[in-house]
């Protein structure tokens, strides 16, 4: 690469998660970030971008497959700037979301938020309500960068409307791990979410809804959902909260 098409590669990065220059060869520019560590290398042969990542957790690249065709093992081809953006985009979302990195933010995040409390407060009931708003707002960020900041279902675009809801809920976690796994639940609208933290409304391992039968044809209408609904995609690490979250669906359609 020669110096101009350096510098539109390091633009490039700077814009869509990858903002600072890593290390450089004549073939090579490797990118990263202050807000996730995984690291961008990329490379132009003949009018196509070369790109790799180093550092990634090990589904990184299952779930950037997802969006991207890629034939050559850990590298992605892709043509043009643009094409360039989306692929750094949705990988920087995902090096953000993937669950180390959501529990790495939680904890930087409290250890600030500690440091500032007084004395008084430590290891009161003001210290649980901090750390758990501090990780519900992790959460909530992780789950945003993972589905692309639209709804799990329906594919809205809106966050203000859009809510981080866990399958195994917050408090029966057993770790900051489990409460902060992407994979511990979906991004759902307002009405999906609130059907779904009741056990309302599950998923099967394939992703399709299920409706309690204690909603009526007209809720359903009047909810806007029905039974061809699903999951945009659905990966395995899923399926153990899921599991959970369909034990209890069972258990209160036995209980009504």
């Amino acid at each position: 690469m020669n110096q101009l098409q350096k510098a539109i590669v390091e633009k490039t990065g700077h814009d869509f998660g990858f903002e600072y220059l890593v290390s450089e060869t004549e073939s090579w520019v490797v990118l990263g970030s202050a807000r996730h560590g995984v690291h961008a290398a990329i490379s132009l042969v003949d009018g196509i971008y070369k790109v790799g990542f180093q550092n990634a957790e090990a589904n990184f690249i299952a779930e950037l497959n997802r969006d991207f065709d890629n034939k050559n093992n850990d590298q992605f081809n892709v043509q043009g700037e643009s094409q360039l953006a989306l692929l750094l985009q949705r990988a920087s979302q995902l090096a953000n979301s993937l669950p180390n990195q959501a529990v790495n933010n939680y904890e930087s995040d409290l250890k600030t938020a500690l440091a500032l409390m007084p004395l008084s407060a430590k290891g009161t009931e003001v210290e649980r309500m901090v750390r758990q708003r501090i990780g519900q707002d992790a959460y909530r960020k992780a789950m945003l960068d993972y589905w692309g900041n639209a709804c799990a279902v329906t594919g809205l675009q809106m966050p203000e409307v859009l809510r981080a809801s866990h399958a195994k809920p917050w408090a029966e976690c057993e770790t900051d791990a489990e409460r902060l796994d992407v994979y511990n639940g979906f991004l759902l609208t307002a009405n999906l979410d609130a059907l779904f933290d009741r056990f309302l409304i599950s998923f099967d391992e394939g992703g399709r809804i299920i409706i309690s039968k204690a909603i009526s044809d007209s809720q359903k209408v009047l909810l806007n959902i029905h039974q061809n609904m699903q999951l945009r995609w659905i990966s395995k690490e899923h399926e153990s909260y899921l599991i959970f979250h369909r034990s209890k669906f069972q258990l209160i359609v036995l209980q009504g």
